[in-house]
């Protein structure tokens, strides 16, 4: 059973800035993820209020960096947080099927990803990822510039799909070290 969310994008963007807020002096995620709310989402559906395409790297814990419980993102993640069909079809799952208003792309600091693109040149799969990074990156060699190249690359490829509606998206730089959450692009 699917249950729309029936927040707006500026209504999920809050309870995101107020969860990545709380992360900061946290110890535990306080979102719910309790039997009840196991069982709710169970029998009721989830209601994500935001779409997050983040890193695959396991220090990019999106639930916890915004203190969100069960059901409350729908996270997509694929190393290097770039865009493919795969990604896009989980976004317009989430935008036409369960009310998503919100898309952000995550990206982070210290990213292996883009450390790849920048510096090696990966066979195997792997020359996916660094190949969409590298288009992102338009010979720009500093990993944090080109970090925040790629989000906003995958923002307008995502906007060129998306943003109607009501339906917003944004980019965010996570930093691996201190915790913090910097929105992009929200104007």
């Amino acid at each position: 059973m699917s249950a729309k969310n029936s927040i707006s994008a500026d209504e999920a963007l809050k309870k995101l800035k107020k969860g990545a807020a709380a992360y900061m002096g946290a110890r535990f995620n306080t979102g719910d993820i309790s039997a009840a709310r196991r069982e709710k989402t169970c029998s009721e559906g989830q209601r994500p209020y935001a779409v997050i395409i983040s890193c695959s790297d396991s220090r990019v814990i999106p639930e916890s960096i915004f203190m969100a419980g069960i059901g409350e993102l729908f996270v997509i993640r694929v190393a290097g947080n770039v865009m493919d069909n795969h990604q896009l079809g989980s976004i317009e799952y989430a935008v036409s099927h369960l009310g998503c208003k919100l898309i952000v792309v995550l990206g982070h600091t210290r990213c292996g990803a883009v450390s790849a693109a920048v510096n090696d040149s990966p066979g195997g799969y792997v020359k996916f990822i660094t190949d969409e990074i590298r288009l992102a990156a338009n010979g720009e060699t500093d990993e944090d510039k080109v970090c925040r190249l790629n989000v906003g690359r995958s923002v307008k490829i995502i906007e060129n799909r998306f943003n109607t509606g009501g339906v917003r998206v944004i980019g965010a730089i996570y930093g691996v070290g201190d915790g913090r959450v910097e929105f992009l692009n929200e104007d």
